[in-house]
């Protein structure tokens, strides 16, 4: 007889005392974050030692007619805060790390829980020793087309893409294909788990059979993600399925209903609360509403058979996503929709280019990836406001309840989808 799952909330005063706690360790939070901002600008200058995230030529007209070229930068200081800021042009230094004094005296608070700007001098740039910075010459070595190396970086570094490729892959709807995020960690988790199980059964059934082969297994795999989410510094949408899926696990052990608006909701309140800068963060928002379209599809679709699910989950998806995009970006075009086939076709290139890799065959999809970037791309800009993207977003929470809405939602998609491809 199998035993029926129980929800995490039976009563309202259970989640009013999980959203007190959760209210306290926001607070303390805030104040970690508070503290440090005054250190940071106690003084008008602060010196500070960062990463290059970001590096770019722009131009300008001076007031004397000349073209002046510098350099923007984005940078992640080691105290943890983003910010950028502009040089004279130098060598390309990503994942580099410098030492440099930034002036502080007109940073607020709000600047600095998001990302600021900041007039800078550089004092030092230093030769990476870093892992990152190595792992991305590992990757550089493997390809002779720079296109494709930095895709894979993206891929495997959360390296940031060139504004040209950002702009390309945009237009083809697959900027969360290379923008890593949790749907790589998805894939990646699966790709573990399967890996582990074989290994691990024959092991067991010699030496231990007594050890439950899901928490081991579990254990293992959740040990190498959180190596994995430390070394790229901790992505807001990677970090977002790394804690849901602990969460999820958790529940799972204890007979509670995983896929449940509740479970999203514990998470994004857990994950706001010790680190409130994600509140700011444009990939956690994105990453819990994608979750939340597929919750809200297998919620709306329990009854159906698992193939249904599997089949129509992707369009789902893509058409609750697309106001998204589009509101936020606005970039479009005609091979815009088959970004549908290139998620579901993604699931076997990630691990696949994963192994390709470790093997020393990285460039083998090179081609294909070369071919890819020079398809004529009609590009349009589709612009959807943000008043309408509002409106989404309360149609979507009504459909948690009301199956009616859910088919208003739908049409609305539709129309958007229309719209953008007319």
């Amino acid at each position: 007889m199998k035993l029926q799952r129980i929800e995490l909330f039976s009563t309202k005063r259970e989640f009013s005392l999980f959203l007190l706690g959760s209210f306290f360790i926001l607070l303390y939070s805030l104040l970690i974050l508070y503290n440090n901002y005054k250190h940071l600008t106690q003084f008008d200058t602060a010196v500070t030692t960062a990463t290059i995230l970001k590096q770019y030529n722009k131009t300008k007209t001076t007031k004397s007619g000349k073209i002046k070229t510098y350099q923007v930068l984005k940078l992640k200081s080691d105290e943890g805060f983003t910010f950028y800021t502009t040089s004279k042009p130098f060598t390309s230094s990503l994942c580099k790390t410098i030492e440099l004094t930034i002036y502080t005296k007109h940073i607020s608070f709000y600047e600095y829980l998001t990302t600021f700007y900041a007039y800078s001098n550089i004092l030092q740039i230093y030769p990476s020793n870093s892992l990152k910075y190595k792992f991305n010459r590992l990757i550089e070595k493997q390809h002779s087309d720079v296109n494709a190396s930095n895709i894979y970086k993206a891929l495997f570094n959360a390296t940031p893409l060139e504004r040209n490729l950002q702009a390309t892959f945009s237009s083809l709807g697959i900027s969360h294909l290379v923008a890593i995020s949790g749907f790589h960690l998805g894939v990646l988790s699966f790709f573990l788990f399967f890996l582990i199980k074989y290994p691990y059964k024959f092991l067991q059934n010699r030496y231990f059979p007594y050890r439950n082969y899901k928490l081991d297994s579990f254990v293992i795999v959740s040990a190498i993600l959180l190596g994995y989410l430390i070394f790229l510094e901790y992505p807001p949408s990677l970090l977002r399925s790394f804690v849901m899926l602990i969460i999820g696990f958790i529940l799972y052990e204890r007979n509670i209903k995983i896929i449940t608006m509740q479970t999203l909701l514990l998470t994004a309140i857990v994950l706001l609360a010790f680190f409130p800068k994600l509140f700011f963060a444009v990939g956690f928002w994105l990453s819990i509403a994608g979750v939340f379209y597929i919750f809200l599809f297998l919620i709306h679709s329990q009854n159906r058979s698992k193939l249904w699910q599997f089949s129509l989950l992707p369009f789902f998806v893509y058409l609750m996503m697309l106001p998204f995009s589009l509101s936020i970006f606005g970039n479009f075009s005609i091979y815009h929709p088959l970004s549908i086939l290139w998620s579901i076709l993604f699931t076997l290139f990630y691990p696949l280019s994963i192994f390709l890799h470790v093997i020393g065959k990285g460039d083998f999809f090179d081609t294909f990836l070369h071919a890819l970037l020079h398809v004529k791309i009609l590009k349009t800009t589709v612009e959807l406001s943000y008043m309408y993207l509002i409106l989404h977003v309360m149609i979507s929470l009504l459909s948690i309840f009301k199956k009616q809405a859910l088919f208003v939602l739908l049409f609305n998609s539709f129309l958007v989808l229309f719209y953008a491809l007319y």
